[in-house]
């Protein structure tokens, strides 16, 4: 069948829940029988987020193939349930320095390069990437960002371009809005969205439909409006109140027609019919009273959720799996320096120290690591987490007081933590960590094995340092098994503490993998002990 496209847009304001919808319109479509893709397109000109700081983006989203990617992408392979490759999050700096190669190469024979005609058949030529990578019936694609922004133009004037190029009969606009409540009149107000609309229409492009999210209940009158006022179907109007649960998205969009619409208006047959019951089962028992446990994520971005987005589901997903409640404790590492929030550390059934850069906080990452050791208290600690938890029990049980990581002290007398051997010549910072799916040997008879209950695995990374082999006897002897080993027996993968109800790190990142119909094993194992830990 001919590729359709989707694509989405949005208005008024930023984290409006685009890439959110995006996804559960990826699943709305894929449940009826379709092969679905998504991708992101993001108009700031860093060739991908991973060199920027978590405050600026929130988390790097890192895939299979090791493509550092936008924290959206974590949506749509949790929704959707796919695995995404490189091609599913583009930059305008990937757009730029793709153009600016070939002129450099003399691949446009003299020709002065402008923005029209060239990055924007750049940008159309990495769109097509997705169809002819996959074979996929639909691509999704999220446009980042807001209409009216500078940065985005080329993206969207590519898009109307695309649209005549692969015929109007195959592409749909849908716009995500904000409808902003007016406290004093107690009233939604359309107007920001009329302009938005205007926007997106003087460049070319009128949206097929419109997704108008909300804190407060929308009436059929405002409907009626956005419909007349910005030229859609009333049918096209589709309210999208805030839930208190990210995964009954699917289920709202369902019950508003929306895939029904969409499968009409591109002339599509679904293949199947949908099935909601698992999913129906899965709102459900998040809505459902449970027993509460609590988890305290000690992080130097906590400011800021998003930073630990997949963090932060993955917990979700785990405590679904056994029955509970996760309430999560946000703790910032710094605080605990200063003597600060110990209490919601001490209060908790469960740790998680989390991945970050750089060396701030990192000695309260490592108290909170020896509190758990030392009080029995289930402990997850990833990529960084695992680091620290090794630089702690070097320093506390092996007798090391110096232990550190050569990333914080590179003068140390005990770099237990050390480059990594292949990195010690890089000098780029972008793009040149260990990166992508690894495969991990699991050792018989430990607390991971049990957890995974396989024999090998293959995990997503995001890393420099590693653990120093050096000192590897003397961990063993001490009463630290090293439960996670890559194949060539090089590289400890997973650790954790002998004689502790679950004290476990992992190099890699488990978050990236979780899903919430299979929360990731690691996570499992943390929430099972931390509801022991609270039953006793």
């Amino acid at each position: 069948m001919t590729t359709k496209y989707l694509f989405f847009t949005g208005g008024v304001v930023s984290s409006v829940g685009k890439g959110v919808t995006a996804a559960a319109t990826g699943l709305l479509l894929k449940s009826r029988g379709f092969e679905v893709t998504v991708q992101k397109l993001d108009p700031y000109i860093n060739v991908d987020p991973g060199t920027m700081s978590p405050y600026q983006h929130g988390e790097v989203y890192v895939l299979d193939d090791g493509a550092e990617t936008d924290l959206d992408l974590g949506h749509y392979e949790r929704f959707v349930d796919i695995r995404l490759r490189r091609f599913s999050n583009f930059t305008t700096g990937q757009v730029y320095a793709e153009v600016i190669s070939k002129e450099r190469h003399g691949d446009y024979l003299g020709g002065t390069i402008q923005v029209i005609p060239h990055i924007t058949n750049e940008i159309k030529r990495r769109i097509g990437l997705a169809a002819k990578e996959t074979g996929a019936d639909i691509v999704i694609l999220e446009i980042g960002g807001t209409v009216g922004d500078i940065e985005s133009q080329p993206f969207l004037e590519a898009l109307r371009q695309l649209r005549n190029e692969v015929g109007r009969e195959n592409v749909f606009f849908i716009h995500v809005t904000w409808l902003p409540y007016i406290g004093a009149t107690q009233e939604l107000k359309t107007k920001p969205t009329q302009h938005s609309v205007a926007a997106l229409r003087s460049i070319g492009i009128s949206p097929n439909m419109i997704i108008a999210r909300s804190d407060f209940p929308v009436e059929d009158g405002l409907c009626d409006k956005i419909a007349l006022f910005c030229d859609v179907d009333k049918r096209a109007v589709v309210p999208m109140v805030t839930t208190e649960v990210l995964y009954e998205v699917p289920l709202l969009l369902e019950k508003a027609g929306v895939a029904d619409y969409l499968i009409e208006k591109l002339g599509l047959q679904a293949k199947v019919k949908p099935d909601w019951g698992p999913w129906k089962k899965l709102v459900e028992e998040v809505k459902k009273p449970k027993p509460t446990v609590k988890i305290a994520l000690v992080g130097k971005y906590v400011e800021l959720k998003d930073a630990y987005m997949s963090v932060r589901e993955s917990v979700k997903h785990a405590a679904l799996s056994q029955g509970v409640e996760a309430e999560i404790e946000w703790v910032l590492s710094s605080d605990l320096e200063k003597g600060r929030g110990w209490e919601l550390v001490k209060s908790a059934d469960g740790i998680i120290v989390p991945g970050g850069f750089g060396s701030r906080g990192t000695e309260g990452k490592i108290q909170a690591a020896k509190y758990a050791r030392e009080n029995h208290v289930p402990y997850l600690g990833l990529c960084l987490g695992m680091q620290l938890m090794c630089i702690e029990f070097a320093r506390n049980v092996l007798g090391y007081e110096d232990a550190n990581s050569t990333e914080f002290d590179r003068s140390t007398d005990h770099p237990v933590i050390d480059l990594m051997l292949e990195q010690r010549a890089i000098t780029d910072m972008g793009g040149t960590m260990r990166l992508g799916l690894y495969p991990c040997v699991l050792q018989p008879g430990t607390k991971a094995a049990a957890a995974y209950g396989e024999k090998q695995v293959e995990e997503r990374h995001r890393h420099r340092w590693e653990l120093n082999n050096a000192f590897r006897a003397e961990y063993e002897k001490a009463g630290m098994i090293f439960s996670g080993i890559s194949p060539d027996g090089k590289l400890v993968e997973i650790a954790e503490i002998k004689d502790h109800p679950y004290m476990v790190g992992s190099q890699f990142h488990p978050e990236f993998l979780s899903r919430p119909m299979r929360p990731h094993p690691l996570f499992v194992g943390l929430l099972k002990a931390a509801k022991e830990r609270n039953k006793k």
